[in-house]
């Protein structure tokens, strides 16, 4: 039976909580949140501070701000902790590598939490294109486009620097890594802020992958769309579901739509493509609760699906897109456009 920590007791943290506690692998050690005003339930000890837990640890799950992700993780390995890390890894390139170092000079298991890699339809999708169901992957194109409450903003950190690309399309981004291949360039085009801040909330972006297929990804925080990984799939319970595609990609020999996993094959414009009946891999269980599966299983020493030097890519592309939004605004926080 593994003992686990959780850090953080926030909205994610609140379910690492409850999925720990349920599995009949591992004991929920307590939770570490200076914040008094968390409920956790009966009988689940508590912590301000992680140098406050005395009790032989196997495991850390650090579902904290992402500021503070490198400094606990390193603190984690120098107890011998493995660690399970709230994407994004850290907040900057320095950070990240940083804990990299740390969790390789200390020989613990390290897993990201980029979650979406366990879900049963993004496993298929990656079989499915590495089988060449479609042949060669030449277009790859998503739609993330939500409209979030504007209280998701109020008084908190969210005000100033909210921006959806390290919140909600670094999931993406490493979804499409996972699936697709590795990215290896980035452009981006930013669109106007419609709140009045200085945030980003909208744009679109284009996609280099390592054995040459393209893609694009536009992204909004404004719009109640249909579309966007989390409406598609229904994985999280405070996003309504609709259950629409967002993500279409196409090949030398057909195309495909996920998460409804639509295969189309074909040969040329001269007869259209036809539908290929295909059976849907559906999840045995939450991907939190996979996830957790697998912690436990790296805690004995199996390879880790996403480590903390795999997530520092992710991360690192992440920034970069980022930085091309940040660079294209004005004094008034308007895009600028890049023909000018």
């Amino acid at each position: 039976m593994k003992k686990v920590l959780v850090v953080g007791g926030g909205l994610i943290g609140a379910r690492h909580v409850q999925t720990v506690k349920d599995h009949p692998r591992c004991t929920l050690v307590g939770l570490v949140d200076p914040n008094p005003d968390i409920k956790t339930g009966e009988g689940i000890p508590r912590f301000d501070d992680m140098a406050q837990v005395t009790t032989p640890m196997d495991g850390v799950i650090l579902a904290t701000p992402t500021d503070l992700h490198s400094a606990q993780g390193q603190y984690a390995a120098e107890r011998g902790w493995h660690m399970l890390i709230e994407k994004p890894v850290a907040g900057d390139m320095g950070a990240a590598r940083a804990l990299g170092d740390a969790v390789q000079q200390a020989g613990v298991g390290s897993l990201v939490g980029h979650h979406r890699r366990y879900h049963a339809s993004v496993q298929q999708l990656k079989q499915l294109l590495a089988e060449g169901a479609i042949g060669t992957p030449v277009t790859v194109s998503m739609i993330w486009a939500m409209r979030k409450p504007d209280a998701y903003f109020d008084g908190n950190w969210r005000t100033a620097g909210g921006s959806p690309v390290l919140i909600n399309l670094v999931h993406d981004i490493d979804t499409l890594r996972f699936v697709v291949g590795e990215i290896v360039a980035t452009a981006a085009l930013r669109g106007r802020g419609l709140r009045g801040e200085t945030r980003i909330e909208s744009g679109a972006i284009a996609l280099a992958f390592e054995h040459g297929a393209t893609g694009t990804i536009s992204f909004a925080d404004t719009t109640p769309s249909p579309w966007g990984f989390e409406a598609a799939t229904g994985e999280n319970p405070n996003i309504g579901t609709t259950g629409q595609d967002m993500l279409w990609i196409s090949g030398t020999d057909g195309a495909i739509s996920f998460p409804s996993m639509t295969l189309w094959q074909g040969k040329d414009w001269g007869k259209a493509a036809r539908q290929k009946p295909l059976v849907r891999w559906e999840n045995t269980k939450p991907p939190l609760d996979a996830q957790l599966d697998h912690f436990l299983d790296v805690m004995d020493g199996a390879a880790p699906l996403i480590d903390v030097a795999d997530a520092t890519r992710t991360l690192e592309i992440a920034l970069a897109i980022e930085d091309q939004l940040a660079a294209q605004t004005t004094g008034d926080g308007h895009a600028r456009s890049a023909l000018a």
